[in-house]
């Protein structure tokens, strides 16, 4: 089942799940849901996949590691840079 979330909600999306986890069955877990970004979107199990570390221990611990794999899209608005003002 395909489904969309935003951004925000990743989190929630993983509580949803037992942890520990490997990055593997999170990935596989959460394949084909939708994150919706500032600019675009992408599959959430692409994003996890991404992920350097092989295990969560938490929701919160899966959320802090995908903050570092998300495009530039992710956040903010379109165009926009912080260090240009």
């Amino acid at each position: 089942m395909t489904s969309e979330i935003n951004l925000s909600h990743v989190q929630e999306e993983f509580a949803d799940r037992s942890f520990p986890i490997a990055r593997e069955s999170l990935s596989e877990s959460c394949a084909g849901t939708t994150v919706l970004f500032a600019d675009g979107d992408a599959d959430l199990g692409d994003l996890v996949a991404d992920i350097d570390q092989e295990r969560f221990e938490s929701a919160e611990d899966a959320f802090a590691a995908l903050q570092n794999v998300l495009p530039v899209e992710a956040l903010g608005e379109p165009g926009q840079s912080d260090g240009d003002a």
